[in-house]
C-alpha cells in the first residue's frame, strides 16, 4: 500500500548553485505539500550512516565527501502516492537520461552531482524522514 509521504534532500550542488527556490517551486507546483524542512549540513558520520547501503561500493568515499561538503535542504513531502510521484518528478539518476522537465534534467550536472535525493520506497521514506526529523518537526 502506498503512503502519502516521502523524503527528499536538495544536495550540496543544488544549494551551492542557488537552486533551492526553483526546486521547491517545482515540488510545490507538482502538488506536494512540505510538512517538514530545514537547511542543515551532514557530518561525515551522518553521511556514512545515511548511505550505509552503499558502503561496499567503490564510490562510497566520494559520496560521503560530496554530501558533507556543504549544506543540504532536507524535507518531508506529502501527496497521494508520494514516493512514486516524486521519483517521477526528479527523473533518472543520470541527468542525461532524465526526462525533460524533471528536476535532475533541469538542475543536475552529472550522475554524481544530481541535485536531489528522493526516497526509493515507502519504507525508506519513513526511515529517511526519521533520520533527519523528530516527530515534533513534521506537521
Amino acid at each position: 500500500m502506498a503512503t502519502n509521504r516521502t523524503f527528499t534532500m536538495l544536495k550540496p550542488d543544488a544549494v551551492e548553485k542557488g537552486h533551492i527556490g526553483a526546486i521547491l517551486e517545482k515540488i510545490s507546483a507538482s502538488g506536494f505539500k512540505i510538512v517538514a524542512m530545514k537547511l542543515t549540513q551532514m557530518t561525515t558520520k551522518d553521511a556514512q550512516t545515511f548511505y550505509a547501503i552503499h558502503n561496499e561500493r567503490p564510490f562510497f568515499a566520494d559520496l560521503v565527501e560530496y554530501m558533507t561538503r556543504g549544506p543540504i535542504v532536507a524535507a518531508v513531502l506529502e501527496k497521494d502516492n508520494a514516493v512514486e510521484d516524486f521519483r517521477t518528478l526528479i527523473g533518472a539518476t543520470n541527468p542525461a537520461d532524465a526526462a525533460d522537465g524533471t528536476i535532475r534534467k533541469l538542475f543536475a550536472v552529472s550522475i554524481s552531482e544530481n541535485a536531489v535525493h528522493g526516497s526509493d520506497s515507502d519504507e525508506n521514506a519513513v526511515i529517511e524522514s526519521a533520520f533527519h526529523f523528530s516527530g515534533r518537526e513534521m506537521f
